[in-house]
Order: C-alpha cells, then sequence, then structure tokens
C-alpha cells in the first residue's frame, strides 16, 4: 500500500511537471494567451516625447501624448545610485537569473501564499516586471493575475535572451510612469528634483525607485512622510546588499525628504510661445485651398509658399522613417536642437515682464480706473464699447457651448451677466474673485500684450522669441503670427527706395507741411507731432532721425507707392492686403515683430536680408542626424544703398527719436534704430540692431481700440524701447554670450553717403524729379 501511495505521488509529480511544461510550450507557441512576436521582442512599443533643445544645449521642453511623457535615457547616463537602489530592492540576483528567480518564487508561494504574510516581497524580478509593463493588461482580480504570471516568466525569458542585464534595466526606468506626467526616468529625476539621472544623489535615486512599488502610495509630492519611509527602506535593501555602508545608510536615512518639484507642463517653462509655433509649422500639413475660408486666403498663400520653401513647415508630412511611415513629434523620441539660446531667452522674457507687467501695466490700470469705456480709449462712446464686447462674448467658448446645446439668445446674456466664483490671472498671482462672465472677458482684456524677438543677421539664428506675457492666459502669439500696424518703422523702407533711386541722406528738403493726392484725386495732408525746425531746410538724415512725417509724404511724393509695396514684399513680408497709397509712407499696413527682425537684417548685413532660422539639426532617437536647416538668405538692396541705410538708421539712435537708448540705458554699442507708434498711440514699436543681433519689440492692446490715450505712455519710445534696452543691458552684461559693445559696422572707409548727392531740390513742393524716381 505504502509502495503503491509513493508511485501515485511520483506519478503526481511527473504529470504536474508534464502539465507545466505543456502549459508554457503553449504559451510560447502562441497556443495560450498571447506572447509577442520576436520583432516586437526586439522593438518593444516605447513612445518618447521629442525634446526641444536650446542652442546652448539645455532642454527647453518636450512634446508628447498626455500619457507618454517619456524622454529616452541610456545606461551610461544613469546614475549608479539608481542601479543599485533598483536591484537592491527589486530583484537583488538580477544579475544571476535567466529571467526567473525561482528562490524568490518559492519564497513567495510559502510565505505570501501559505502563510499569508502580505510584506514578503514578490516573486517577479525586474525583467517580470518589465515583461508585465509592456504585454501585460491591468488583472481585475487574483485569478487573472495568476493567469498572467505563467505569459510573463516567458516573455521575461525571451526578454533576457534578446537584451543584456544593462539593456532591461535601461528599458525598465525608462519605461515606469512616476506619475505627475513624469513617464521614465529621465522626466522623473526633472520633475521631482530638477536633476539629470546621472546627477541623483543615493538618496534621490532611493526615493524614486520607492515609488516603484506604488507610485500612488508613495508619491513624494502628495505624501512625503510615507514616501521617506519607503525611501529609508530602499536605503536599508541598499545596505544589505551591499551598496551602503552602516554609517551610510544611517546618515542619509536621517535627512528629511525635499523636493525641487517642477511638473512638465507644455504652458509653463521658457520659450512656450516659441514651442508652439514650432510644433505647429512641424506638424503642419500640406494647405489644399478647399481647408481654407474664405477670409483665409491670406492664411492659404502664406502656408503655400511655407510649403514649398521652407523645408521646417511641415517637417513630419514631408520626411519619412525607415519603416515607411511619416515621423510623429509625439512618440518617436526626435532630439530637436533649435537656435534658441536659453540665457537669451529668458532674458527677452524678463525684459517684457519687467516693462510691460511690472511698469506700463500699473499705469495703463490707473489711467483707465474709473472710466465707463475702460479698458478702451475714452474716444469710444459706451455704445461702441459695448458693441465691441458682444461680440467678444459670441466668439467665446462659453456661448459657441451653451448655443450648441441649445440655450437661446436670453438664457445666454443672463448667464454671461450672472455671477460666478472663478480664479483669474494677475501678475501677482491667480486670485480667486466672484464676478460674471461678461466682466470677466472685459477684465482680461485690460491687460497689454507683446511680441519680441531677436536674431543673428548673418546666419539667421534667432536667439529669443517672446510672443506674448503668459501662454497659460494669452495664447495668441504676437511674434510669428499675429500682424500689427507698424507706424513709423515702416520708414527705413521708404527711404531705402529713396537711397535706390539716387537720393542721399545728406539731400535736402524745406520741412513744411505736404499734401498729396491719391489716383482718385483725394487730397491727404498727414500731421507732425513736432513744429521743429519748421519751414527751415533739414537733410533726409534729419528727417528719418526725427520721424518727421512731412519729409516722408514730401518723398512719398516722389517715388511710386506700388514700388514701395514691392520693395516692402522683398524684405519678406507676406501680407499680400498692403495698399499702394500715398499715406502707405507712414505705416498703416500690418506686419508681424518676426517680418520687421528678418526685413532689417538687411540694414545691418550690407543689403542682404536673412530669413528667421529656427531649427539648426534634428536627430532620430538614436541619435543619428536626419535633417539640417541653413540660413536662407537674399539681396534686396544694393550695397551702397545698405551703407546709406545705416548713417541714417544711426542717427536715429544718436541725434533722435530711439535716444532713449543712449540716455536711460547706458548702451555704447554701434548700433542702429527706429521708433514707431500708430494713430492714437495703439501700437508701440521699436526695432534695435547691432552689427551682430537685430532685435524688435511691439507692444499693445489685445484690440486697437484698447491703449493708452496720452502719447507720453503710448509712443514707441515709451512702450516698445524700454524693453529692448532692458533686453540689450542683459545681454551686454551676460560675458559668456560673446557680445562686446565694442563691435562696428563694417563700412568702407571711402564710403561717402552724400556722394551720390542730388543738386539742391527746389523749395517748391510741386516740383517734380525725373522720371528715374518712378518704377
Amino acid at each position: 500500500m505504502r509502495k503503491k501511495f509513493i508511485y501515485v505521488l511520483w506519478a503526481l509529480l511527473a504529470l504536474g511537471v508534464l502539465s507545466v511544461a505543456v502549459v508554457f510550450t503553449a504559451i510560447a507557441k502562441g497556443w495560450i494567451g498571447y506572447v509577442p512576436p520576436v520583432e516586437e521582442l526586439e522593438n518593444p512599443n516605447l513612445k518618447f516625447a521629442t525634446q526641444i533643445i536650446s542652442d546652448d544645449g539645455q532642454l527647453l521642453g518636450t512634446w508628447s501624448y498626455s500619457k507618454e511623457n517619456r524622454v529616452y535615457v541610456g545606461y551610461n547616463d544613469l546614475s549608479p545610485n539608481l542601479v543599485h537602489a533598483l536591484v537592491a530592492t527589486e530583484d537583488v540576483r538580477f544579475s544571476e537569473h535567466s529571467g526567473i528567480d525561482i528562490r524568490a518564487f518559492m519564497r513567495a508561494v510559502i510565505k505570501r501564499g501559505i502563510f499569508m504574510q502580505k510584506h514578503a516581497g514578490g516573486g517577479s524580478t525586474i525583467t517580470q516586471q518589465l515583461a508585465k509593463q509592456f504585454y501585460s493588461p491591468t488583472a481585475d482580480n487574483v485569478m487573472e493575475r495568476l493567469l498572467q504570471k505563467p505569459i510573463e516568466w516567458v516573455i521575461a525569458v525571451k526578454l533576457e535572451r534578446y537584451y543584456t542585464k544593462e539593456e532591461i534595466l535601461t528599458m525598465y526606468l525608462n519605461k515606469f510612469d512616476f506619475l505627475n506626467n513624469a513617464v521614465g526616468i529621465k522626466t522623473a529625476a526633472k520633475t521631482y528634483f530638477s536633476k539629470d539621472p546621472k546627477d541623483l544623489s543615493i538618496e534621490e535615486a532611493a526615493t524614486l525607485i520607492g515609488m516603484c512599488k506604488n507610485p500612488s502610495l508613495y508619491n513624494p509630492r502628495r505624501y512625503n512622510e510615507r514616501s521617506r519611509g519607503r525611501r529609508n527602506t530602499v536605503l536599508d535593501q541598499m545596505y544589505k546588499a551591499g551598496y551602503l555602508t552602516k554609517a551610510e545608510r544611517d546618515s542619509l536615512q536621517a535627512l528629511p525628504l525635499t523636493l525641487k518639484f517642477q511638473p512638465v507642463d507644455h504652458k509653463d517653462g521658457l520659450a512656450t510661445y516659441f514651442r508652439e509655433y514650432l510644433r505647429r509649422i512641424m506638424t503642419a500639413k500640406e494647405p489644399h485651398r478647399s481647408n481654407y475660408r474664405g477670409w483665409q486666403q491670406q492664411q492659404y498663400y502664406e502656408d503655400s509658399l511655407a510649403w514649398k520653401n521652407n523645408p521646417l513647415y511641415g517637417w513630419c508630412a514631408k520626411n519619412k522613417k525607415k519603416d515607411g511611415t511619416n515621423y510623429n513629434i509625439y512618440t518617436d523620441g526626435l532630439k530637436i536642437y533649435t537656435t534658441i539660446n536659453s540665457r537669451m531667452q529668458r532674458y527677452a522674457e524678463e525684459a517684457v515682464y519687467e516693462h510691460v507687467a511690472k511698469y506700463l501695466q500699473p499705469r495703463f490700470f490707473k489711467e483707465k480706473y474709473g472710466r465707463k469705456t475702460a479698458p478702451y480709449t475714452n474716444e469710444l462712446t459706451q455704445e461702441e464699447v459695448d458693441k465691441i464686447l458682444e461680440r467678444s462674448v459670441r466668439q467665446s467658448d462659453r456661448y459657441r457651448e451653451m448655443k450648441e446645446a441649445g440655450c437661446s439668445e436670453a438664457e445666454i446674456r443672463r448667464a454671461f451677466n450672472t455671477k460666478h466664483e472663478m480664479t483669474v490671472f494677475s501678475w501677482d498671482g491667480d486670485k480667486d474673485t466672484i464676478m460674471t462672465p461678461l466682466d470677466s472677458i472685459r477684465y482680461y482684456k485690460h491687460f497689454l500684450r507683446a511680441g519680441f524677438m531677436s536674431m543673428d543677421p548673418i546666419t539667421g539664428y534667432v536667439k529669443a522669441y517672446v510672443g506674448g506675457l503668459n501662454y497659460n492666459y494669452f495664447q495668441y502669439d504676437m511674434a510669428m503670427v499675429g500682424r500689427r500696424q507698424v507706424g513709423s518703422t515702416i520708414k527705413p523702407y521708404l527711404y531705402t527706395l529713396a537711397m535706390e533711386n539716387g537720393f542721399s541722406p545728406c539731400d535736402e528738403v524745406r520741412n513744411v507741411e505736404q499734401t498729396l493726392f491719391d489716383e482718385n484725386g483725394k487730397a491727404w495732408t498727414p500731421r507732425n507731432s513736432s513744429k521743429s525746425h519748421y519751414g527751415e531746410m533739414v537733410t533726409l538724415k534729419w528727417g528719418l532721425a526725427n520721424s518727421n512725417n512731412w519729409i516722408s509724404a514730401y518723398l512719398m511724393s516722389k517715388l511710386n507707392p506700388y514700388a514701395l509695396v514691392r520693395l516692402i514684399h522683398s524684405f519678406g513680408v507676406l501680407n499680400r492686403d498692403i495698399q499702394p497709397t500715398v499715406s502707405l509712407c507712414l505705416g498703416p499696413c500690418e506686419i508681424s515683430v518676426g517680418e520687421m527682425v528678418s526685413a532689417y537684417t538687411a540694414f545691418a548685413n550690407r543689403g542682404i536680408r536673412t530669413a528667421p532660422l529656427f531649427v539648426s539639426r534634428i536627430e532620430d532617437n538614436e541619435g543619428n542626424v536626419i535633417a539640417t536647416f541653413t540660413p536662407q538668405v537674399e539681396e534686396v538692396i544694393s550695397e551702397s544703398s545698405a551703407y546709406k541705410m545705416l548713417v541714417m538708421l544711426r542717427a536715429v539712435i544718436n541725434e533722435g527719436t530711439g535716444g532713449r537708448v543712449r540716455r536711460l540705458y547706458g548702451i555704447k554699442a554701434d548700433m542702429g534704430g527706429k521708433t514707431g507708434t500708430t494713430n492714437r498711440n495703439s501700437d508701440g514699436w521699436f526695432m534695435g540692431f547691432t552689427p551682430s543681433l537685430v532685435s524688435g519689440c511691439w507692444v499693445g492692446g489685445e484690440e486697437r481700440d484698447i491703449h493708452f490715450d496720452t502719447m507720453r505712455d503710448g509712443q514707441g519710445a515709451s512702450m516698445a524701447l524700454p524693453v529692448w534696452g532692458l533686453y540689450m543691458q542683459k545681454v551686454y552684461a551676460d560675458k559668456t554670450l560673446g557680445y562686446s559693445q565694442d563691435e562696428y559696422f563694417d563700412i568702407p572707409q571711402d564710403f561717402d553717403p552724400c556722394k551720390d548727392k542730388l543738386t539742391e531740390i527746389e523749395e517748391d513742393n510741386n516740383s517734380q524729379l525725373d522720371d528715374v524716381f518712378f518704377q
């Protein structure tokens, strides 16, 4: 009987072994459950965020799908502290097994399965955990989890066959989700400690590895003490594994858990407007007219030109990976090396904030305080303001959502006039308040907007790009997207046309009021802000330096408006709605800050305009360079005319409307520039350039009727010039950037700006020059 019992036991054991063998064979063959094919195991589906990197090597931000904000990091870039903590805590015999740790498994079976010890530890190796992350769905109960285990074992063994131990550790840390939009160890290290993984200290590495047991339960952001306890457990395991001495463990365990928490948010950080602009143009599709509405024909024109001429525009749609699919900036782990300099970008953002938010904005609030038409100009009636606000209501998301929900106009109007609790933006931080949605619309319109861009005139590298003051609340980009009237900053184009047609800076004109007639015979007489030197003979150089409208009108009377429009377009301005009228000489047309900065490079670059270059190269996730970009240049004016313009634009700074650059900001550099102010102070501009840097700034309201009512605060020299001055002060103060106030424009010594001086111009304003001035 006993012998028979032994036979039965052996038979049962053999049957069990055979059953296990059959089950594992069936799993390996794919008959039971899902085991990924070899190709998938060799190329696991890891989605990596694209990194946007500055010209000086700083990470500006990432692009990813919301749950896959993962940035790849290689094994050599991992801190040894991370590796030691992970192995000691999760799989101390990691280097000894081939995917399955039998000893750990038996311990888990006995202690947890038989003796029901909850804290006895699991039997899964790091490789098994990786297999679970990649290929196991979430189990709803214990039985489902038990069925998943054999599948994970098979996958783990296969992973060990295809990858080295270092590669498995790297994949595990790149795959794990540490919460707070920190997927993968690189993003986690940045999010929780503002460091790269290779720079993590022992206690920081232990904190992150401690989260691997349960990131929600041991989230250091929410549960500091609980996470600290888990960190100390990891340190204990590192001591037991021989990675720490007892003294090291004890001293580290006594430390508080201190974070430097910086959550990854695409709306925060440096160069937010730039990153969004870059994302939009890189993911653009080939434009088709049918996809554009009637009022979008200008946009269709610009997009079509960009698709044809700009290799960065629509880059994802134009380029394919090895497998024949198009690149995806959200999952392919690209590295986009931009031309932005992180320090100059920070200086630009600081300059805009310091002047617009901290100086101009309080003055604007003070001017509008108590006015019924605020924030609009007092030149509007209440009825006109109400119509503008009604239009804004109809353009709001709240209105559209209520309309789609079937609400009547009366219900919508009642909702917009009912007070609610809400959080609103302020420069002192978000504030909780109670106001109506209509009042919130009016409130946000009080905030001034700004755009700024700075670029190298030779290489085209865009060094700084500020599309606004706060991307979270004001997302419309006023650097490259928005266009506003340019005012007197258009005058250098007019004077350039004159220089191209034989004029010189030394030509003299009587400074008197000018009346011009358009093609329909309608008279136009521009006003002038100053009566200085009235009736006297003045040079064209003086006229531009002092932004004299009468001298500009005089030149317009001698030149062809159509030729001026063509010249403006040749400077890189794409707006087709520029009208060839006599008043064009005072800048009623709308141009973006980016277009203006690019155009002004011709004055610093001997007549050669350089287009903005935003990206220098793109690498794939393996470090291979897959795209490079070079500047696009075009000669738009002669070298002689460029030198003449330099003479006059220098005078704007040295003896004209741009003199505040010298007086208030102490900038001694050789430079040229131009201020600009539009009617009623709606737009304030300043364009300034040195031999190695061209920068431009616009400041104004969301709408043209939102502006200062006084010239003191509303002119370009008050609104925009100070931003340029503050920025350049910071740039010159940072000696590591390599910019010097000692550099000079390279003008030939024998160049005489008056060499081509015309014979004395008659004082009679009706006198005509030869047809050479008309094109």
